[in-house]
């Protein structure tokens, strides 16, 4: 199966070093990656159908110095779809006026909803279509931006219908917060002061966060699994949506 990697922080933050983590998991995970950085109401999204281990895009990123509030990445191990750029994760969309970033990892079957002209797949992955169907949910079910509350009930509303298809572990982010759902493999870090070194599991690479924060400082991770070795990671119930702002669960 593919692999997520999602960010959501009180500020600013750089993910480079989980992102070095995931990437170094592209040996399994080949057939593509992609990583969507939010900048205030803008995303900037980076996207290739080769491997992260071999890709200059994904040198171009682990590179690059940005730095956002919310993050998603994920690097493709392909199931339904050809490898091709249209069906690279993660995908984006428009809706109220704002910026949708969506990634996706399992395998849904005979998943085929009606989807009308304004969310439509490109490709032809059971990803991008269920990504079409939420968006075109959520769209029918509120006319304006609701509160992140009201947006995570509707969500948990909608679930069940992914989850009967098959196998739906998802992040999604319109800027302002960072939903995650689980239905097999799915863990969560929040890092706070006091802050110090952690170490890779899959890379002989560490950072002392204590060197680049500040006490107020506060940043969730949610990987498929544990990125890091000696923290406090929390594996995701079957069925269980979690929704992150500034950097921790709310509820």
């Amino acid at each position: 199966m593919c692999q997520l990697l999602g960010m959501n922080a009180n500020t600013p933050t750089d993910v480079m070093f989980s992102f070095t983590g995931l990437a170094t998991r592209a040996d399994e995970h080949k057939d593509g990656f992609g990583i969507g950085f939010f900048e205030d109401r803008g995303v900037r999204l980076f996207v290739d159908h080769h491997s992260a281990r071999q890709s200059p895009v994904a040198q171009l990123v682990k590179t690059y110095p940005i730095r956002s509030d919310n993050v998603i990445a994920h690097i493709r191990k392909a199931t339904q779809g050809r490898v091709a750029l249209e069906n690279t994760h993660p995908f984006q969309r428009e809706l109220w006026g704002r910026y949708w970033v969506f990634a996706h990892n399992g395998n849904l079957v005979d998943f085929h909803p009606r989807l009308h002209a304004a969310f439509r797949p490109v490709g032809d992955t059971d990803s991008e279509r269920a990504f079409c169907w939420l968006m075109q949910e959520l769209a029918k079910a509120h006319a304006g931006v609701p509160a992140i509350a009201e947006l995570t009930r509707t969500l948990a509303e909608l679930m069940p219908t992914l989850h009967r298809h098959g196998t739906f572990n998802m992040l999604l982010s319109n800027g302002q917060a960072l939903w995650a759902h689980a239905s097999t493999h799915l863990h969560w870090v929040v890092r706070q002061h006091p802050f110090g070194a952690v170490a890779l599991r899959d890379e002989d690479l560490s950072v002392d966060f204590a060197h680049h924060t500040t006490p107020k400082d506060r940043v969730a991770v949610i990987a498929t699994e544990p990125l890091t070795q000696h923290e406090a990671w929390t594996a995701f119930t079957c069925g269980e949506l979690k929704v992150f702002v500034d950097g921790q669960p709310l509820g």
